[in-house]
């Protein structure tokens, strides 16, 4: 098989574990695409997206590694001189040209080749500490934000760049909720290197495991990242007898709104509850077993709810995308 096919069987609609950017031996990386597939699988995902720089998949080199129970996404790490991005769910040998800079204007051309394909544009690790690494082009036409990165951070999951990537997400998000433009997170390992796959990675809610759901529940927001395979979140908001999830709208009709977090896996942290006024209320976790936390609000008092998970240090356990209330 010359390249991936496009749907796994899957389990039908349910939460996908995915790493969307990863580097094999066919561009900077120093693992083999079986050697990939084999630590992916080995960590609970259930899905990768390959991301060689300014080049396609190599034909041949991908589709005999999907399975029924794991679906390979094609895509490029576009690496320009003002900026990185991924464009995800390409055509089979399709290559974005990334000849292209800030002060040139093309980068809306570029954009909509891969949206004519079916694919998705992500800004990638918009302020990664070297040349070229800080993103300078503007988020408008991009549908995903990279909000982390974990590239520079195998000594420890989280780092400055992240924060400073999240933080500028977070502010954003008030203003772009507001006139529907608004771009959800993502997180990616961006692996080159033994341990890296899977750290973080994006959990996606998909009505089947193929290309074009994955890519749909992250454009719109279902999804949430997570630190590793070991952690786990449930996050709904309810009122009466209506209830949504991440990445979904519920209709308040003026009514109290019970946000639930049920977090797994992050033994002694905190979670944090972020809306339109910043971060509004933090509760601690238990040292031990799930740890549920609810907290009420308005849709007069919130416009949105997005959840932070923290371990004691401050890095992030786990992040999700808002719910939007009105």
């Amino acid at each position: 098989m010359s390249f991936p096919p496009t749907r796994a069987v899957g389990r039908g609609a349910a939460w996908y574990r995915g790493d969307c950017h990863v580097h094999s031996v066919h561009s900077d990386g120093e693992l083999t695409p079986e050697e990939l597939v084999v630590r992916a699988r080995a960590i609970g995902l259930d899905f990768i997206a390959t991301t060689e720089h300014n080049s396609a998949a190599a034909p041949g080199a991908w589709g005999h590694l999907a399975a029924d129970d794991f679906l390979v996404v094609l895509g490029e790490e576009v690496t320009t001189k003002t900026g990185h991005w991924l464009a995800l769910g390409i055509d089979p040998g399709q290559v974005v040209d990334s000849n292209h800079q800030v002060r040139d204007g093309l980068i809306d051309r570029c954009l909509d080749r891969v949206h004519r394909a079916g694919g998705l544009c992500v800004v990638a690790h918009p302020h990664a500490p070297y040349p070229s690494g800080d993103f300078m082009f503007p988020f408008r036409g991009f549908d995903v934000v990279e909000v982390w990165n974990g590239l520079w951070t195998s000594d420890r999951p989280w780092n400055a760049d992240n924060e400073a990537a999240l933080a500028e997400w977070g502010r954003s998000l008030a203003a772009d909720i507001r006139t529907g433009s608004w771009r959800p997170a993502m997180g990616n390992s961006d692996t080159h290197l033994e341990g890296q796959m899977g750290i973080p990675h994006t959990v996606v809610f998909a009505a089947e495991l193929s290309t074009g759901a994955i890519l749909a529940g992250i454009r719109a927001g279902r999804s949430w990242i997570a630190e590793s395979a070991d952690v786990d979140v449930s996050f709904t908001a309810h009122t009466g007898a209506r209830a949504a999830g991440v990445g979904e709208r519920l209709a308040t009709r003026g009514g109290q709104v019970e946000v639930q977090v049920v977090v797994r896996g992050v033994p002694v942290g905190t979670v944090s509850f972020h809306t339109d006024s910043g971060k509004i209320h933090r509760v601690p976790l238990p040292g031990a077993g799930p740890g549920a936390v609810r907290w009420r609000t308005t849709a007069e008092e919130s416009m949105f709810v997005r959840i932070e998970v923290r371990h004691p240090n401050g890095g992030v356990a786990a992040l999700t995308n808002p719910i939007i209330l009105t």
